[in-house]
């Protein structure tokens, strides 16, 4: 069958749900990911044929149903990185990419010092934070913690991958037996963050995919990990240790307040690419 006509099929049956741009962007990356096809091959012949379709018709099926392409593919891209991912983690966002960065940033002087550097990341997920940091800080000793043992199963697998060395921890960061002993230069978290109240303006790609246990919390307690989180820094950062968060953009007054509360200095309250209050600093001691 002609790519142009699969084309075609794919837009009459997507057309209704996506952007049409959208839907261009969907089929030529199926088509590279799955046939090392690429767009401008196509555009130069528009006669090509390919007799295996099955598996592009079968990701059809599953855009209908705005099942995230990331999770078709089982890949993704974060921070310049590959990473595989399921409906068992996020897939990892841009606004993530920024939260790496700013840590990144923030520990240059101890990067460029040749210091060694013990770093948490609580809730990893595919592990798309604590292999980024990893990957791009050579002198760091790098955990990474989740209460998901299926997550902590991809994550692992997204360390091989990329071939970086990270300790992973099977914990619940609400109890948070088993790490309490450890000690950390930097603890950063994207913890659950979205209020049910805001599951409105969430996309149905995101809502009836990805995992809940990692979006959403109560709309009465949506602090509840940042102050479990917070609560272990005080007890496991070291002197002038560094806590970086991802947060809900509406709840910035409140996580400086928070922070306040349990002593950290230096609080920096930052916006991501779309302006929106999005990461949070502190330091300790």
């Amino acid at each position: 069958m002609k790519l142009k006509d699969i084309q075609h099929i794919f837009h009459q049956g997507l057309d209704a749900i996506y952007d049409k741009n959208e839907v261009d962007s969907f089929f030529f990356i199926l088509l590279e990911s799955f046939y090392n096809i690429t767009r401008i091959q196509l555009a130069m012949n528009h006669e090509l044929i390919i007799d295996d379709n099955e598996r592009l018709f079968n990701a059809l099926e599953r855009l209908k149903k705005e099942e995230p392409i990331q999770y078709i593919l089982g890949d993704t891209e974060f921070f310049g990185l590959p990473f595989k991912v399921n409906q068992d983690v996020l897939i990892p966002r841009p606004e993530t990419e920024e939260l790496v960065s700013l840590v990144v940033k923030s520990l240059k002087l101890k990067v460029e010092s040749s210091q060694s550097i013990n770093i948490l990341d609580i809730g990893t997920g595919s592990g798309c934070i604590a292999i980024s940091l990893a990957a791009n800080l050579k002198n760091a000793k790098v955990y990474a913690l989740d209460v998901s043992k299926e997550a902590l199963n991809i994550a692992r697998q997204n360390a091989e991958l990329n071939h970086v060395e990270v300790t992973f921890i099977e914990a619940d960061i609400l109890k948070t037996e088993g790490v309490s002993d450890l000690k950390f230069d930097i603890i950063v978290s994207n913890p659950p963050y979205v209020r049910e109240l805001e599951k409105g303006q969430m996309k149905p790609n995101v809502l009836n995919n990805e995992p809940h246990l990692a979006l959403f919390v109560e709309d009465e307690n949506p602090l509840q990990f940042y102050k479990a989180i917070t609560k272990f820094a005080v007890n496991n950062l070291k002197d002038n240790g560094m806590l970086f968060f991802e947060i809900n953009e509406y709840l910035g007054n409140e996580m400086i307040q928070l922070l306040k509360d349990h002593n950290f200095g230096n609080i920096e309250l930052k916006q991501d690419i779309f302006k929106k209050d999005r990461m949070i600093k502190g330091q300790i001691g």
